[in-house]
């Protein structure tokens, strides 16, 4: 993203949110829209702001009287999307760093983050890019690495057939003929006849004593 970077900075410490103003305010490139010593004057001063002139990323802090910094990233996301939020913090609470996350914050950076490398995140951010300090990614990394894989999906039925096509193969392996096929399922012997032959035409076979044959195989196959 070219041109300036408009950044909205919240943080209930005045001393800090003024600290912030005057480390950015001197780098090319970068513009303090506005300040804000909490989540509802956030939301207040943003809604003032027209449409296309809002800053592009909001600076927010984790903890602070009334609407917490999580809360705000949901509020941001939800009502003003163009806004990219970076939690920026002195907490590294596995709380704060995966509730912001999963709140939508683009980044999560501690306040002990360089000068050049806070610029550098507020940059990719504006460009919607995800930041994360070193404390942070180290924590996303070990959470990955702990969460157990997803259990593989259960195989379909072999031979590229459907359930239903798999089961009456099934009866015809254990000598049930059509009339009784259609019975036990409740559909008409042609509905099992064209069942059948749709089976037969999958698998490339000829008749119903090689798709029993077939089934009595994959039935008894390792790991079947």
């Amino acid at each position: 993203m070219g041109g300036v970077v408009r950044v909205l900075l919240v943080d209930d410490h005045i001393l800090m949110r003024e600290g912030l103003r005057k480390l950015l305010e001197i780098e090319e490139g970068i513009e303090i829209a506005a300040t804000a010593g909490g989540g509802e004057e956030a939301l207040s001063l943003l809604a003032r702001i027209p449409d296309g002139e809002r800053p592009q990323v909001a600076l927010v802090d984790a903890r602070m009287p009334g609407m917490g910094g999580v809360e705000l990233v949901a509020r941001l996301r939800a009502e003003f999307p163009e806004v990219a939020p970076v939690i920026l913090t002195t907490f590294d609470d596995d709380d704060y760093i995966f509730g912001g996350l999963r709140a939508g914050a683009k980044g999560y950076l501690l306040k002990d983050v360089p000068p050049d490398e806070l610029v550098a995140a507020i940059r990719r951010a504006a460009r919607g890019e995800t930041v994360l300090g070193g404390v942070a990614g180290e924590r996303l990394v070990s959470a990955l690495r702990e969460t157990p894989a997803p259990a593989a999906e259960p195989d379909g039925p072999p031979g590229g057939l459907s359930e239903r096509e798999y089961e009456i193969a099934r009866l015809v392996a254990a000598g049930a003929a059509n009339r009784e096929i259609a019975r036990r399922l409740h559909i008409t012997e042609g509905t099992a006849k064209n069942h059948i032959s749709s089976c037969l035409r999958k698998l490339g076979l000829r008749d119903r004593t090689q798709l029993a044959l077939w089934v009595s195989g994959n039935e008894h196959r390792p790991g079947g």
